[in-house]
């Protein structure tokens, strides 16, 4: 009440600039604050602040899930590389006759593309079931959805190495592949006068035998569409290659003694 009743006397009393003077120094926009553009310019700071941490975190949590991914797929490759690799270890010099051919021959038959041969080992039965008929397969369908497949029956009949196919039975082995090429091993041959050497085919009825080792070699389409310049290899040797035939009777059981294994493969 004391200063409201000297506020009053001294500006009636007071002269114009003096009252100026007194509201000037009384004016509420010099109270210490922020005006309106320094929140706003706060604001903004702050928000290209939250989308660069935010940014952030979701780069590394996609990394993170691509990294995981990645791994995830290298596992399942070195399982099935593995996979195959005892199978193929585990060809067996497999000899029958059809009713098309003259003679006998080995059930073997190797292209650059696919691979035909009698296995003691089978991945898709869950217990051992005595020799199987394995197939190979690339199937090229397309818009870069090429394939590796594996056909598996028992080798029960006659002419299961001539039957078609059953397309209900493939397994898809690999997936997102450009080509797969499959090489074979031959040894030097001073009677036929022949070289060591990787070759893209195999007859086992011109042959006699079977390859020493085998290359299989898958190459995938990456992300960007094109080739990977690493492709995926697996070696195998074929424990089998050199096999002595021992039959009893024409009618009674067969049986098939492996020659023994050379050493330094």
């Amino acid at each position: 009440m004391i200063v409201k009743e000297f506020m009053t006397q001294y500006s009636k009393s007071g002269s114009g600039s003096e009252k100026r003077l007194l509201n000037a120094g009384f004016d509420a926009s010099n109270a210490p604050g922020f005006t309106l553009i320094e929140v706003i310019v706060a604001l903004t700071i702050l928000g290209f602040i939250i989308l660069m941490v935010s940014g952030t975190f979701r780069l590394g949590l996609s990394s993170w899930e691509k990294g995981d991914s990645i791994k995830e797929d290298y596992q399942k490759i070195r399982m099935i590389s593995q996979m195959l690799s005892r199978q193929i270890k585990s060809a067996v010099p497999y000899k029958f006759k059809t009713e098309k051919a003259e003679g006998d021959y080995l059930a073997f038959e190797g292209k650059s593309y696919s691979l035909r041969f009698v296995s003691a080992l089978a991945i898709k039965a869950k217990r051992p079931e005595g020799f199987v008929y394995v197939v190979y397969q690339f199937k090229d369908e397309g818009e870069k959805k090429g394939r590796l497949v594996l056909y598996e029956q028992r080798a029960l009949n006659r002419n299961f190495f001539e039957d078609d196919l059953k397309e209900d039975s493939a397994v898809t082995l690999f997936e997102g592949v450009s080509q797969v090429r499959f090489e074979y091993y031959r040894e030097a041959n001073d009677e036929k006068n022949q070289k060591e050497d990787w070759v893209e085919e195999w007859n086992a009825k011109e042959e006699k035998e079977l390859p020493r080792a085998l290359r299989v070699t898958v190459t995938y389409w990456n992300e960007r569409g094109k080739e990977e310049a690493t492709p995926i290899t697996v070696l195998a040797p074929v424990a089998a290659y050199q096999f002595e035939e021992v039959r009893r009777g024409l009618t009674g059981p067969r049986t098939i003694q492996m020659a023994p294994q050379p050493r330094g493969y």
